[in-house]
């Protein structure tokens, strides 16, 4: 999976929130390394495995997970010819009862958790291992059980610490006037009493220490100077023992190795396993149908990072449509339906339960490539348009009829017209390789493709128009408006502001139309693809091969108007009217900023200007004229100014 799609479909913070759920290391290691798969089979076992798990949390049982506390240094040393210390075979006897508890637990759970209880069957908790270890050692530290020879020597410390206890009480007796304090402690593992400094010839022995000050000096007295060496040598057989029996345990655990080891997988896996089980019914998540052909199919689906106040979100693809164009309002909700829609994907995939309802189907796909956000990058020095360009070369190059494509913004970023054209371009070709495309748009020629190409469809973020308010809810079928202007009247842009952009857009934006070629024969249908033909929608019905007379005659429905919209059958594109048909059916029609001729027969009305122009008395110079023409004409109306004219171009000819 293309890794700067996971993060745009925000899966890095999905897996941040399953590593949360890890108890262990173990654990956390193969959440942090786990991907979305793309092998069927991998991803029904996995699914499988997180709704066994999540079916047994729901009983409200405690799961006896191992943190592997503690193991960390006695796996780095397994099968090394190491001796481990008593706290970590001490370690190891606590981990090995934890697997025996697991076994126990998983081998009560078969009926409702066949699959993952199976697992703990190949667990070894060594019974004589950790009988053994339980023998010889106890909070961490050697047993007297441990070895005969240990307890004997044992013994002996003991009678010598007795012995230099008793001799030490007499020391203090005898050298009491030469003493700090009454006091024995250890200094170097040897026992020595507080002298003052002036006075240390009338105690006899061995000065260890002084205090900070030099006022005190630490002597072991020269009457127990024989009993420490004693101590001191029954300590070294204890030692030497000590070797000898972790030695021997060592030996005794490295046996077991394999088995050790299998049980530390098995146990990483329960805890990756409960993981996701944990982590999916945090948004009551579901076990979805995986489907064996690519399909997207979403009832009530919830974005799982957006909790459970969102609005549910309905959509299919790869039905009796392979590619939806998503319109609407900014902040209507389109980019989130786009990535829930990825997201769920790359959910599945990965084994999660997703918050969605019953009858939610998703096939596998070895692609799921996001578009979503702008991209652009100061670092990499990359516009919004260069970034949507190396999305595109991405997927184009992975393309094929497993690959879902999700695309955000359409065309944007560049001239409004070849962005159009060049997104109309990809969706052909996506097309005709059989991918699952979801895309967003604002503009109307993308819409009509969608509309009249077969093998796609059209759908709307609903949109409350009187409130102006987003619904977030996907309407598959109908392509929706922006809302531009109704928007910017909402946020108290001037009335005549808006009332100029409404009548600019009828004129030179909205109503032009892109005519997108004949898509080829695409894989996923074997042929009979239709060619995508853009007409206005009075005169769609009828084929502009033979363009007579009689067949404009009978799209038109009145004589044209000053300021109506038309098609232009020769250039196929819209116009407004500059001038009505003279005595020979001439039409003087602005095209951008060129007047043009045409006769009446090569023209269909499109939008009435009464549909175009708030109110009677509406400006059309503000259409017509160029922004100098009218600055001239209006300092014209005022007074006489020297050396201003108003330049008219040709009827016919480009306005120079």
């Amino acid at each position: 999976m293309n890794e700067a799609s996971l993060k745009r479909l925000e899966y890095d913070k999905i897996k941040g929130k399953l590593l949360e759920f890890t108890v262990s290391p173990e654990g956390r290691t193969l959440a942090e390394r786990h991907k979305p798969t793309t092998n069927e089979a991998t991803v029904r076992a996995l699914m499988k495995e997180t709704e066994e798990a999540a079916q047994l949390l729901a009983t409200g049982a405690s799961v006896p997970l191992s943190a592997m506390e503690g193991m960390e240094t006695f796996f780095a040393l397994l099968g090394k010819g190491k001796i481990y210390s008593e706290q970590d075979l001490g370690h190891l006897s606590a981990w090995l009862a934890a697997v025996a508890q697991m076994k126990r637990y998983m081998d009560a759970k078969r009926q409702i958790a066949p699959t993952i209880s199976s697992y703990a069957d190949s667990m070894h908790d060594c019974p004589e291992l950790r009988k053994e270890l339980d023998r010889c050692i106890r909070h961490g530290q050697l047993t007297d059980q441990a070895s005969p020879a240990l307890a004997d020597i044992r013994r002996h410390l003991a009678a010598a610490e007795d012995r230099i206890e008793r001799k030490l009480n007499q020391t203090l007796g005898k050298y009491k006037s030469a003493l700090q304090e009454q006091l024995v402690s250890k200094r170097n593992g040897h026992y020595v009493i507080p002298v003052k400094r002036e006075l240390r010839k009338q105690v006899p022995g061995t000065v260890w220490d002084e205090s900070s000050s030099g006022q005190t000096l630490f002597v072991e007295p020269v009457d127990i100077a024989g009993l420490q060496a004693e101590w001191q040598m029954w300590k070294a057989e204890e030692e030497r023992e000590r070797t000898v029996i972790l030695s021997e345990l060592s030996e005794y655990a490295e046996q077991y190795a394999d088995g050790l080891r299998w049980n530390v997988e098995a146990m990483a896996s329960f805890d990756f396993i409960f993981a996701r089980a944990k982590l999916s019914r945090t948004w009551d998540g579901i076990a979805v149908t995986i489907t064996q052909i690519p399909t997207i199919k979403l009832v009530n689906a919830k974005h799982p990072l957006l909790g459970s106040e969102c609005m549910p979100l309905n959509v299919s693809i790869g039905g009796s449509w392979r590619q939806l164009i998503i319109t609407g309002p900014n902040t209507g909700g389109k980019t989130v339906t786009l990535k829930t829609i990825g997201l769920f994907a790359l959910m599945v995939q990965s084994g999660l339960l997703v918050p969605a309802g019953k009858g939610t189907e998703l096939g596998i796909f070895h692609h799921v490539l996001a578009d979503v956000g702008d991209g652009q990058s100061i670092e990499q020095s990359l516009s919004t348009f260069s970034a949507h360009m190396a999305s595109l070369k991405e997927m184009l190059d992975a393309a094929n009829d497993r690959s879902l494509l999700l695309l955000d913004e359409l065309a944007a970023g560049t001239d409004p017209g070849e962005g159009i054209a060049l997104s109309i371009a990809v969706l052909e070709e996506l097309l005709q390789r059989g991918s699952l495309v979801a895309a967003t748009t604002h503009f109307n020629e993308i819409k009509r493709f969608a509309a009249e190409t077969e093998g796609c469809t059209n759908a709307r973020m609903a949109f409350d128009a009187e409130t102006l308010k987003p619904l977030y809810q996907l309407e598959i079928g109908e392509a929706g408006d922006s809302y531009a202007f109704a928007i910017a009247r909402r946020f108290g842009l001037p009335e005549r502001v808006v009332q100029r952009a409404e009548a600019r857009a009828a004129a030179f934006g909205t109503n032009q139309r892109l005519q997108p070629e004949s898509p080829a024969i695409p894989a996923w249908k074997g042929g009979g693809a239709k060619r995508a033909q853009a007409k206005p929608s009075e005169v769609k019905k009828k084929e502009a091969v033979n363009e007579s007379e009689d067949e404009a005659g009978a799209a038109v429905q009145r004589s044209f108007q000053v300021g109506d919209c038309v098609w232009i059958y020769p250039l196929k594109r819209s116009g407004i009217v500059y001038k009505p048909a003279d005595e020979r059916g001439e039409v003087i029609v602005q095209v951008q900023k060129q007047k043009l001729k045409f006769n009446r027969k090569r023209l269909a009305l499109y939008i009435g200007s009464e549909k175009l122009y708030p109110g009677q008395d509406y400006d059309l110079d503000i259409v017509f004229e160029s922004k100098q023409n009218r600055k001239a004409r209006k300092q014209m109306g005022r007074k006489y100014v020297p050396g201003i004219e108003i330049v008219t171009p040709a009827e016919g000819d480009p306005e120079r």
